[in-house]
């Protein structure tokens, strides 16, 4: 099939499947007399991976170092990479709930603040640090902690 067939069947631009085929997700085209790019099946199957693929959070790079140190997708390698997508979405799990937390806290100091007519000072606001970074700051030494939380006896 032409390029313009293949891009209606997977809904991806035609310039997007030259890029991928540029970038090595893709293999190449065999080319006809005329020169134009046929493509088979099995590059809509891959296609239809690397747009499975991003739906999923993978990044373009990130498939393409798959394909490079795989010589293409294999079992072991694609089992590989989901279980390394999930330990990323587990850490940023964490790091959002983190957050959350912290912006609900800072949301109850500021009511709490208008509530009592003051103005809103940042120094009033305790937010508590993400866990990572109390960890951080607990192995410096006390001159290396911030002057606000020598300040505060940190």
């Amino acid at each position: 099939m032409k390029i313009g067939e293949l891009a209606a069947r997977t809904g991806i631009a035609a310039s997007a499947i030259r890029f991928y085929e540029q970038s090595g997700l893709l293999p190449p085209a065999s080319r006809g007399a005329n020169g134009y790019r046929i493509y088979d099946a099995a590059a809509e199957e891959r296609l239809r991976q690397i747009q499975l693929a991003q739906r999923l959070g993978f990044s373009l790079e990130d498939m393409r170092a798959s394909v490079e140190q795989l010589q293409g997708f294999s079992k072991e390698g694609l089992l590989e990479r989901i279980e390394q997508r999930l330990h990323e979405i587990d850490a940023l799990r964490v790091r959002l709930d983190e957050q959350r937390t912290a912006l609900l806290g800072v949301r109850e100091a500021l009511e709490a603040e208008w509530a009592a007519g003051r103005c809103f000072k940042v120094d009033r606001l305790e937010t508590p640090a993400p866990a990572a970074e109390k960890g951080r700051r607990e192995k410096r030494a006390p001159a290396q902690r911030a002057p606000a939380a020598r300040a505060r006896g940190a």
